[in-house]
């Protein structure tokens, strides 16, 4: 049973910092990539960062370029999604989310992605 579970969200202040975590199950063998989205309030779901398993390629919006590094660790089957120098407008439910072959070119589509997780909330605020 194909399973990601993220954690990590949480309310931080403007210019702070998030680790986001990615559990990922029943799919740990073969070529695949973990792709990071959020979803703000009247806006639509946008790619924020990928990752292929086997590579470790990334890619990353430039929204958040500079600011965020995705990783992963491939032992403990987790991609992780570190978050520095927040905004406000970084404010979003963020999912991480499967994607069967790997990172591509056009990673921030979101029909790329046959599997996702459940959500965790980010709000960044004074």
């Amino acid at each position: 049973q194909v399973q990601l579970v993220e954690s990590g969200g949480g309310l931080v202040q403007p210019g702070g910092s998030l680790r986001l975590s990615c559990a990922v199950s029943g799919f740990t063998r073969g070529y695949y990539a973990i792709g990071w989205f959020r979803h703000a309030p009247g806006k639509e779901r946008e790619g924020v960062s990928c990752i292929s398993s086997s590579s470790g390629s990334t890619y990353y919006s430039d929204s958040v370029k500079g600011r965020f590094t995705i990783s992963r660790d491939n032992a403990k089957n987790t991609v992780y999604l570190q978050m520095n120098s927040l905004k406000p407008e970084d404010t979003a439910v963020y999912y991480c989310a499967r994607d069967s072959v790997r990172c591509g070119s056009n990673w921030y589509y979101v029909g790329r992605y046959d599997y996702w997780g459940q959500g965790t909330q980010v709000t960044v605020s004074s």
